[in-house]
């Protein structure tokens, strides 16, 4: 078996201040959205449409803005809302971790809706600029997951050959190294397959529907390997919060995916 390294979260210390390598996988995934962002540009149809280096700027700050607002609200209201209830002032307290992919994504939806509108824009046509670009940042933050050595995954059978045992757990059960799975499913393939899908032109709409579907049923599996959250344990049918969360997010984007091919035709 494997044993997680129990690497140093403090990446680098200045004095008092210390860098965590959690912070900077965050600005890998934002100078890795800046990079796909501009080369989205030059895409059809948007380099017909006259998207500039400057709107990626514009966009990367609006969702900045919307992924940490809403990660945090999302996680304070989704995962600990009774906790948080109770201790209001530390929902404000992000530098001490807790922070919900959905409730980013739902920030980044509210963001980009701004965005549209001061830029009179049809919504659709940013998100499915934006969609492709999102998912190797996601891997870059679980990269940092697994630097960190948490939200590690569940027993798992010993004879596995990349099990591994996370002492932070509190147990020396081996263990699935789930945020390498999600790292490489709703991160790596991901990408690949929104990329390629979205080179060609698609249907207003189309390439967001794509996203949330591919996604949503990626981290569905995943959330099969991964540890749910002590306080809230499985729930109704053996399913996680992470799961009950995805199914409306597929399901959304059947619906988005559906009428985006049906005003094409």
């Amino acid at each position: 078996m494997l044993v997680h390294p129990q690497f140093d979260p403090i990446a680098l210390q200045i004095g008092p201040l210390g860098i965590h390598w959690y912070g900077l996988t965050y600005l890998v995934a934002f100078a890795l959205f800046f990079l796909l962002a501009g080369l989205r540009t030059r895409h059809a149809p948007f380099a017909e449409r006259g998207w500039t280096r400057r709107d990626v700027e514009d966009l990367l700050f609006y969702g900045v803005l919307g992924v940490i607002a809403g990660g945090r609200l999302g996680y304070v209201l989704f995962y600990k809302p009774l906790y948080y209830a109770a201790h209001p002032l530390e929902a404000f307290a992000v530098w001490e971790g807790g922070m919900s992919f959905h409730g980013g994504l739902l920030g980044v939806l509210a963001a980009m809706a701004l965005f549209a509108r001061s830029r009179r824009r049809p919504f659709f046509e940013v998100t499915d600029l934006i969609a492709p670009c999102i998912p190797l940042g996601l891997a870059s933050g679980r990269i940092g997951n697994f630097i960190n050595g948490e939200l590690w995954g569940r027993a798992a059978d010993p004879s596995l050959p990349w099990a591994m045992v996370f002492p932070q757990s509190g147990s020396m059960l081996p263990r699935h190294p789930s945020q390498l799975y999600q790292f490489a499913l709703e991160g790596v393939l991901l990408f690949v397959l929104l990329w390629l899908y979205a080179r060609k032109p698609r249907p207003l709409g189309a390439v967001s529907g794509a996203f949330l579907i591919g996604y949503g049923l990626f981290r569905f599996i995943a959330e099969y390997f991964r540890e749910p959250d002590s306080h809230l344990g499985l729930l109704a049918l053996n399913m996680s919060m992470g799961q009950w969360l995805c199914v409306p997010m597929i399901l959304a984007g059947l619906a988005i995916l559906g009428m985006a091919h049906r005003r094409g035709r």
